[in-house]
């Protein structure tokens, strides 16, 4: 069961100097399974990896997890903590800089930006109801950054339509992991 869940069942009887770098991380996997732990502890296990073989050990990861597994991983991959991880501590210069749920810590970036593609152009100068927020127009886009604690997207798209700008489009973006981790460690 446990080769077939980290997909080696084809080289179940091969040496383990035979197997690729990321069979060889695979088996790894495998083998720090066989006792069937409670806690298993990953340390950069797609480190070096390609991208099926990482989405692979990545499904094998929640499918332990799933099964009452608790994970411990370490990775230096952000957006493999941001798609596996539900409690996330970052550590910088060997101290635990914060620890937190995964939707506080993403939450806690109080930044998020609303990028509008307009139906024309934009008013010559930046109407009074935006100079509250950081407003940038470049790329035929209108993108405004703002804290979605002190405002929702709802509320400053009233505020975009009622300055008399025709909107087109909408789209919104929230910072990453990595941009979080930047922002603690610098």
């Amino acid at each position: 069961a446990i080769l077939e869940m980290v997909g080696l069942i084809k080289q179940a009887d091969m040496y383990s100097r035979q197997l690729s770098g990321g069979m060889r991380r695979r088996m790894l996997v495998g083998k720090a399974m066989v006792h069937q732990p409670p806690i298993l502890i990953l340390d950069e296990p797609t480190a070096g990896v390609d991208v099926a073989l990482r989405q692979r050990l990545w499904e094998n990861i929640k499918t332990l997890n799933t099964a009452g597994v608790t994970v411990v991983l370490t990775t230096h991959y952000l957006e493999e903590a941001e798609a596996l991880c539900d409690q996330i501590a970052i550590v910088n210069k060997g101290r635990i800089i914060t620890a937190k749920s995964k939707a506080d810590l993403m939450a806690s970036a109080g930044k998020k930006e609303i990028h509008i593609s307009l139906a024309s152009a934009l008013p010559t100068s930046l109407p009074t109801a935006l100079q509250k927020y950081e407003v940038k127009w470049h790329d035929g886009r209108l993108s405004i950054t703002f804290d979605p604690n002190k405002t929702t997207t709802l509320a400053l798209l009233a505020e975009v339509q009622g300055a008399g700008i025709d909107v087109r489009d909408i789209s919104t973006a929230e910072p990453d992991l990595e941009d979080i981790f930047l922002s603690l460690t610098q």
